[in-house]
């Protein structure tokens, strides 16, 4: 397949577009780009750039928010503000004779923000409601727990909500200072996919963007890199949050893995599908399939900026979770063993991979979601054009090799929330070291 090609323009304020022509449907998409996630939240802040984003769409310093959201209903317009890890991202997505009425709108939301007392209160107030709420739900309580054991001391450590003592403590001052510190033009990348030409696109954002005169927002981004000196894997660790009476165990089983822009991506894609990243995988059969331990379970490796966590998760039996626990650390350790993996497994891996790659590029929205992960992981423009290439260049010793260089038993932080009562002592056993009890 071949990706639609972008253009590229630096308008007169600093701010980059890429800019699309999609044929088809008349609409497009605007996304606003901030290299600006949860990780860079302030150490004391947990939550800052997520509750920062929510803000934008509480009006701006000319539209109050049911006069701005009453314009969007007007041209028919979608709005979706989303906090990932490493950026932040506003999409406003509108039929194309409108696309300058929504390139405005989307001006006003991401660069006159109001950021008033009362709905700073009320969005803080929702969300402290809602991390109360999480403590009630195995999945979340692990996932977070996951997290703060495999990253005690790097921003990728916590949820991008944040915690309820951190947001007790914010203000209105630390969302406006965030702002105005972090949603840089200088740094932002503005994509536009459309059924418009691409001369056509870069002429809307000059003239809704290009003109402005520089100030305090735009000044040129310094390097705010959030890269940790050294990122260190946490020694092998057993995590219980108790459950008395619970019928299911939830497990969170892995360590730091990979960030994006390694050389041998494709390979770890491929390993992740073999071992848990696909129905037909490993894990699923043996512990779905053959065990009736769970209804499914699976695995991935969230390429980052910065090496993202390599998971499996799932929930099991509880009577059933040391075996389950056992059978993720044994498959882990097969492909450098007694397990390597198979021209059957490798096949079915890649297929899975390959042959449905060209519909993730069928819309508006999937095109300009691919352009936004091109920006954000500063990938080549050819990189979803070699992807199937390189899928299928991957062999059994490329997925062997990966596994050695990736996948770390001796490294394994296993988070379990579910009645100890029932396995504690069994865990204590797999050799991980004392299991380690937390609240949720």
């Amino acid at each position: 397949m071949r990706f639609p090609a972008a253009r590229i323009a630096r308008l007169a304020s600093g701010l980059t577009i890429r800019a699309v022509e999609h044929l088809g449907p008349p609409v497009v998409q605007w996304i606003w780009v901030v290299p600006t996630g949860s990780a860079t939240d302030p150490e004391t802040q947990p939550g800052l750039a997520a509750l920062t984003a929510d803000l934008l769409d509480e009006g701006s310093t000319t539209l109050s928010a049911l006069d701005l959201h009453a314009a969007l209903d007007r041209i028919g317009a979608r709005l979706g503000i989303q906090v990932g890890s490493d950026a932040t991202t506003v999409s406003l997505t509108t039929l194309s004779r409108y696309a300058e009425e929504g390139l405005v709108l989307l001006d006003e939301i991401v660069t006159r923000p109001r950021f008033e007392p009362v709905d700073f209160e009320r969005a803080r107030d929702l969300r402290r409601s809602r991390l109360r709420q999480m403590r009630t739900v195995p999945g979340a309580v692990a996932d977070r727990v996951y997290l703060e054991r495999l990253y005690p001391d790097h921003p990728y450590g916590h949820l991008s909500i944040g915690t309820d003592e951190s947001l007790s403590r914010l203000t209105v001052a630390d969302v406006k200072q965030f702002y105005h510190e972090d949603y840089l033009p200088a740094q932002t990348t503005l994509v536009g996919v459309g059924a418009l030409a691409h001369d056509t696109l870069i002429e809307l954002a000059e003239r809704v963007f290009g003109g402005r005169a520089t100030g305090s927002m735009f000044k040129t981004a310094g390097d705010d890199s959030v890269e940790p000196a050294e990122l260190r894997n946490p020694s092998a660790q057993v995590v219980i949050v108790d459950r008395p009476g619970a019928v299911q165990s939830e497990l969170r089983i892995g360590h730091v893995g990979v960030a994006r822009r390694i050389a041998d991506y494709h390979a770890v894609l491929v390993l992740n599908m073999v071992l848990g990243g696909q129905f037909v995988s490993r894990l699923n059969r043996t512990l779905r399939e053959e065990k009736g331990y769970t209804y499914g379970v699976r695995t991935s490796f969230d390429c980052r900026r910065w090496p993202g966590p390599f998971s499996m998760q799932g929930s099991v039996q509880a009577d059933a979770t040391v075996e389950s626990v056992q059978e993720v650390l044994t498959q882990m350790a097969s492909f450098t063993g007694d397990g390597p993996v198979t021209v059957s497994e490798l096949d079915l891996a890649c297929a899975a991979l390959t042959r449905g790659f060209a519909r993730g590029f069928e819309t508006v929205g999937q095109v300009a979601r691919g352009v936004v992960q091109l920006v954000q992981h500063d990938l080549p423009a050819d990189d979803y054009d070699q992807f199937v290439p390189q899928i299928e260049a991957v062999d059994e010793a490329a997925v062997t090799a990966a596994a050695a260089e990736y996948l770390h038993v001796d490294r394994a932080v296993v988070v379990v929330v579910g009645p100890a009562s029932q396995f504690a002592e069994g865990l204590a056993a797999l050799g991980l070291g004392d299991p380690q009890y937390v609240e949720a």
